[in-house]
């Protein structure tokens, strides 16, 4: 039950996180973009960084101290995989909808005014023009050779090792800052939904959007961390042994947020704010909680999670060659899931 009711508090929360942070961004005068690169990926990111900031730093053992790397390994992998195919998987569902829909009304006589005006096969598009996919490579190429360094230096061991942990986060503030500077290159201008604290308020205050930013915050943060809890219950209950839920589950558990995120902005039709909360997230994850692991751990890789890094890595390589030459379509995007099942199968040699 209480795993349910997390479940529920997290996307309710997100609903009204994603309604004041695309009031922030206003507020902020900021791009759409970078609403959900920096400013929605940061909140969304939370959670697992203070995951592995805690473990890091206040682990008594060495065991306890790898939660804390096991975190910023299983982070972009869900993220990379089970993110994106959910993203996918909800662009298809609203495809099949909307052509449930015009079928209906071509029926009954004619388009009517309740057709949509984007319809079923543009949907397929959505990810297809040129500047949406440079954009979104542009991300995942930021992300795949700063990735392959961290899984790299899981592997040796040198002295000078943990000083590099600070260069990862300077490569993070160099990406936040190329975001924000990126402005308003976005075309045209949609019309916010009131915030959900003044609904009645055709521009809500300052402090309202504020408020309702830190208070929805709070709530993912606290049931984010309680629905962990609850999966680490319940995987002895069902069979599973503590490693393989550690590594099979968790990750989705604390990507929840971002993957509650995606299916609310592709619901309102906001498929680049949904993408780039999964991208701006992943830069997050690919440099902060790895410096922090760098600095205050050995940073030493088993099986296991070098198998995690390899699968996150391919998942990336399939998006970029399926962004050439605009080919990334919602069926091929709900793929990458399969990765992650890839790396479940994976798993079993390796922790038996």
């Amino acid at each position: 039950m209480l795993l349910i009711i997390c479940a529920v508090a997290i996307y309710l929360s997100c609903e009204w996180f994603v309604n004041a942070v695309e009031w922030l961004g206003e507020r902020l005068n900021v791009g759409k973009m970078a609403v959900g690169t920096i400013l929605a990926a940061f909140g969304t990111a939370l959670p697992e960084s203070v995951v592995t900031l805690v473990a890091v730093t206040t682990g008594a053992t060495a065991e306890a101290k790898n939660i804390g790397v096991g975190a910023a390994m299983g982070g972009p992998l869900a993220l990379a995989t089970v993110a994106y195919g959910v993203t996918g998987a909800m662009l298809l569902l609203k495809r099949r909808k909307e052509r449930e829909r015009t079928a209906a009304l071509v029926a009954a006589g004619g388009r009517g005014p309740d057709l949509p005006a984007q319809s079923a096969g543009d949907t397929e598009q959505a990810l297809g023009t040129a500047k949406d996919m440079r954009r979104l490579a542009k991300d995942q190429k930021w992300f795949l050779p700063i990735f392959i360094v961290k899984v790299a230096l899981g592997l040796v061991a040198f002295a000078f090792k943990p000083v590099l942990g600070l260069l990862f986060f300077a490569a993070y503030a160099v990406y936040f800052w190329r975001e924000i500077r990126g402005g308003q290159d976005e075309d045209g201008e949609e019309e916010l939904e009131p915030l959900k604290f003044q609904p009645k308020a055709a521009s809500p205050a300052t402090w309202a959007v504020i408020a309702q930013t830190l208070v929805t915050l709070m709530v993912i943060f606290f049931a984010s961390q309680l629905f962990v809890k609850q999966l680490d219950a319940i995987g002895p209950m069902i069979g599973l042994s503590a490693s393989v839920t550690a590594l099979l589950l968790s990750p989705i558990a604390t990507e929840l947020p971002e993957i509650m995120n995606a299916v609310i902005w592709v619901r309102q039709g906001k498929t680049k704010l949904a993408l780039a909360n999964i991208s701006g997230a992943m830069m997050i994850q690919a440099t902060v909680p790895s410096g922090l692991g760098l600095l205050f751990t050995r940073w030493h890789f088993d099986a296991a999670l070098l198998w995690s890094g390899l699968i996150t890595m391919a998942a990336i390589v399939y998006l970029l060659l399926t962004m050439r030459g605009d080919k990334l379509t919602p069926a091929r995007l709900a793929v990458a899931a399969g990765f992650y099942v890839l790396f479940a199968l994976g798993l079993i040699p390796i922790l038996s």
